[in-house]
């Protein structure tokens, strides 16, 4: 079982998710994961968004699509590893031109436990960029809030795909415990 030490700086996720209020995001689908812990436990207490668990990153990219059809915001949150999930998906937000905000949690980098989380940490923007996602990278607390209120102006007002990815450094390293 992995545990994940707690970020001294802990409050930027509460900025991240007044940004998602403030931008009007009303649907947010994730995969379970420590590095989206608080944001989730946000989204899940709040009566005017909806949380939606997926079993898989790619079904994300379908809630957005289906959200901005249906006159909604939406984001999706995952892990870099499920990065890779998506792929074949993110050929939709492109072809279609909707917008797409993902918020990616980074593994794979420093202080990583797990050798198999480093060679998609490694190429998750790489495949990002190869889809034409607009990638922005937040490596300090203070950069956060700031960063994803600039991405999602820009996904929703150009109705491109754009993910944000969050440093692994910034998220806190994890530690195996038994």
């Amino acid at each position: 079982m992995s545990e994940r030490r707690p970020s001294p700086t802990a409050d930027w996720r509460d900025r991240i998710f007044a940004v998602l209020k403030e931008a009007g995001i009303v649907q947010v689908g994730y995969v379970p994961d420590a590095g989206h812990a608080r944001l989730i436990e946000l989204v899940e207490a709040d009566a005017e968004m909806h949380a939606i668990p997926l079993t898989s990153e790619e079904e994300g990219v379908a809630i957005a699509a289906g959200a901005w059809l249906g006159g909604q915001r939406a984001a999706l949150l995952m892990q870099s590893s499920g990065v890779g999930n998506c792929v074949n998906m993110l050929s939709l937000a492109k072809n279609c031109r909707f917008p797409l905000f993902m918020l990616v949690a980074m593994r794979g980098e420093w202080g990583e436990f797990n050798p198999w989380q480093v060679p998609m940490g490694l190429k998750t923007q790489p495949a990002l960029e190869l889809m034409d996602v607009l990638v922005y990278r937040v490596g300090t607390a203070e950069d956060a809030a700031q960063t994803v209120a600039a991405a999602i102006d820009i996904a929703f007002n150009g109705d491109i795909a754009v993910a944000v990815l969050l440093a692994q450094r910034l998220l806190g390293a994890k530690r195996w415990v038994q």
